[in-house]
């Protein structure tokens, strides 16, 4: 059951006001309960405030990073879903695959399909984080979404974690009436590295003409390590409005994850990429990318106050100019991670929708 009046979440579903962000038409849904510019969502403000007081480990390990990550949601499904699991072996990588998909009707085929790929950096975050979300999208779309588990840095540098999942991906095609799915109406979609690593399996399934991916869903992804040097991208913070009493605690989030502070030409993320040219690969950072034709239908989710954001927007309009059929979402009020705050977030429930709305229309 949700934490907020539906109401919240009915306003967000007829919220439209396209506006035109570097060449992308965007659609700025604002805080459904408070029009201040620069103010964050109030369930928002209300989680980063509480994160404000937990004591903050110096020096913390990769287990403390993983520890850290993703946050309790609800299950916010009316009907009963199926959960499935196996474990596959890809390139000696062990990876596993949930499957949920509606009970009934018995026996249903040609369900259409999205494999979404959960983020943490790529060296944390857990298919369970994401289940919940997973789990509805499945409910609304009436669809089978696949939940893999893939290998995860700094054990397994690049390319482990992107092969895994272009393996999945081969996988569930390839066996698409096994698992009662339409080979035709096939999605990949993931949150921040999931983000990444769904828009570089639709560059190499565009690169290998196998036309896999008819749909991708990329929420507040990073698809650029070359902050730097990627043409036509630039991060500037005077592109966040914050209102002044919240400045402080929304800082971090925009800072922390736009990669501003790294020296040029250091290595952005040595335990995913330790080598420099790992970064110009577009299955690294699909923004350095020869060309954008000939990409699936796209939908591009950003946070407000997520330093992510003109790196996903910036995308956004590179798809367009190349005449890909993409939509562009920004909640205002949200920070980074939001859909992990489903049932807690009536952003985050909106976004499902949206995922389930275009898998429909495949």
């Amino acid at each position: 059951m949700q934490l907020y009046d539906k109401a919240l979440y009915e306003a967000l579903r007829r919220a439209e006001n396209i506006v035109d962000v570097g060449g992308a038409r965007v659609n700025i849904k604002p805080i459904p309960d408070d029009d201040r510019p620069g103010v964050p969502d109030p369930r928002e403000l209300a989680v980063l405030l509480e994160n404000a007081k937990q004591p903050r480990i110096e020096n913390p390990t990769i287990a403390d990073q993983r520890n850290s990550m993703g946050f309790p949601n609800r299950n916010l499904n009316t009907v009963e879903i199926y959960a499935k699991y196996e474990e596959l072996m890809f390139g000696g990588n062990t990876v596993g695959l949930w499957r949920y998909y509606p009970r009934k009707p018995e026996g249903k085929k040609n369900r259409p399909a999205l494999l979404y790929i959960h983020g943490g950096g790529w060296m944390g975050g857990t298919p369970y984080t994401v289940e919940n979300p997973c789990r509805l999208l499945a409910e609304r779309a009436d669809a089978v979404v696949f939940n893999i588990d893939y290998s995860l840095a700094p054990e397994k540098p690049f390319p482990h974690g992107f092969n895994d999942c272009w393996a999945a991906l081969v996988h569930i095609h390839t066996n698409a009436e096994a698992y009662g799915i339409d080979r035709q109406r096939i999605g990949v979609g993931g949150d921040s590295a999931g983000g990444n690593l769904s828009a570089a399996l639709a560059t190499k399934d565009r690169d290998m003409g196998t036309h896999i991916i008819q749909y991708q869903a990329l929420i507040y992804p990073m698809v650029t390590f070359r902050t730097y040097t990627t043409p036509g991208y630039r991060f500037a913070l005077e592109d966040f409005e914050m209102a002044d009493e919240y400045r402080d605690i929304l800082m971090p989030g925009v800072i922390g994850l736009s990669h501003t502070a790294i020296p040029e030409g250091a290595p952005m993320h040595p335990g995913y990429l330790p080598h420099q040219d790992d970064m110009d690969s577009p299955y690294a950072s699909p923004m350095l990318s020869p060309s954008f034709a000939g990409l699936p239908k796209t939908l591009v989710a950003t946070a407000e106050f997520c330093g992510l954001r003109t790196q996903g927007e910036q995308y956004a309009a590179l798809l367009q100019a190349a005449g890909v059929d993409v939509r562009t979402i920004r909640y205002k009020g949200s920070t980074h991670a939001f859909l992990d705050k489903l049932g807690v977030f009536p952003q985050a429930e909106d976004l499902v929708q949206q995922m389930a709305d275009d898998l429909l229309a495949l």
